[in-house]
């Protein structure tokens, strides 16, 4: 999501309670008035890339969906593909898996890299707060994970998904989401009862959505509105959040760090992002945390934030796909 923080015209702005643009309005009477990431895309085969995509019930107790991404000539692969568990970004409040605004990048990234993609519509805040969107991203997991004796209820897993090549990722709140998984999978190890049959070979984080008290970098000279918007868009995404520099915030106060549940992570920052910095920090304090696995930076020069989502041609874009693409069959 690009952001803009230019003042945006209320007709009554009486009635707001809370002015989080140019993401979301919450009103007095309750009323939330998300300003961008409405406008939704159907599933189907994609004519430029031949991709196919279906949506997919993962919780009847949550209503939890997601749309899954295969390429178009995955029944004549003669090997069975990774699988990228993805979450998408929006500052935890906007978007969806079913958005038209990330449509376009998951047909073209399930052909660049050849992986079956599950896109998780993961419940954004106010309505709800933490830990529904964890919750929903470990109920992705399982849900995955469910495939691996080939008796799952989705055939197209089953029957040609590898899960020894399953992948975290996602863009500014949705690659926040993938690396509480990759702890969550190193602290208490959910996935145990699979033993050999599912194992995580890496988390894709692309311009992570990471904060703290403590401006750093160019955080410092930055427009103070443009810091208090991002920093308040994690007050509603957890209102009970004991600050700015708690672990789920800024993971280089997580004491655990080191037991990062994965052995490759790929971060990837842009140059114009307010959030680069804290990518860059979040590289390098994984490094040298003590954890024994291999991080990796890719930067965009003179990009903003999530401009592959609207420049999917450029220079930069191509090879941010291409890099995303050797990440994840680099295992193979």
């Amino acid at each position: 999501m690009a952001f803009s923080f230019a003042p945006l015209p209320l007709s009554h702005p009486d009635e707001i309670l809370y002015d989080h643009s140019p993401f979301i309005l919450i009103h007095k009477n309750g009323r939330i008035e998300r300003l961008v990431g409405e406008e939704l895309s159907s599933a189907g085969t994609d004519q430029d890339t031949g991709v196919q995509s279906k949506d997919v019930l993962i919780s009847p107790e949550t209503g939890l969906r997601a749309r899954l991404y295969a390429p178009g000539t995955i029944t004549s692969q003669k090997q069975k593909l990774a699988v990228l568990i993805y979450f998408h970004g929006g500052g935890f409040v906007i978007g969806s898996a079913f958005s038209a605004l990330f449509q376009a990048f998951h047909n073209k990234l399930a052909l660049e890299a050849n992986v079956i993609i599950l896109s998780v519509d993961f419940r954004n805040a106010p309505e709800h707060v933490y830990p529904a969107p964890q919750e929903d991203a470990l109920a992705a997991m399982h849900w995955v994970a469910s495939h691996a004796k080939g008796d799952g209820n989705e055939p197209l897993l089953n029957e040609y998904a590898d899960l020894r090549r399953v992948f975290f990722g996602g863009e500014s709140a949705g690659a926040t989401i993938a690396h509480y998984v990759g702890m969550r999978l190193g602290l208490q190890n959910d996935l145990v009862s699979y033993e050999d049959q599912v194992k995580v070979a890496g988390i894709v984080l692309i311009h992570p959505y990471f904060w703290g008290e403590t401006p750093i970098g160019d955080e410092v000279n930055a427009d103070v509105r443009e810091r208090n918007v991002l920093a308040n868009l994690w007050r509603v995404a957890n209102p009970s959040i004991s600050g700015l520099d708690d672990p789920f915030v800024n993971p280089g106060f997580d004491p655990d760090l080191s037991k990062l549940g994965c052995t490759r992570v790929l971060v990837c920052v842009a140059e114009k992002d307010l959030l680069r910095d804290r990518g860059l920090y979040y590289h390098d304090v994984l490094k040298k945390s003590g954890w024994e696995g291999q991080v990796d930076i890719l930067e965009a020069k003179g990009e903003g934030h999530a401009f592959h989502l609207f420049t999917p041609f450029r220079e930069n874009a191509i090879t941010l796909f291409k890099t995303l693409s050797s990440f994840i069959n680099g295992d193979k």
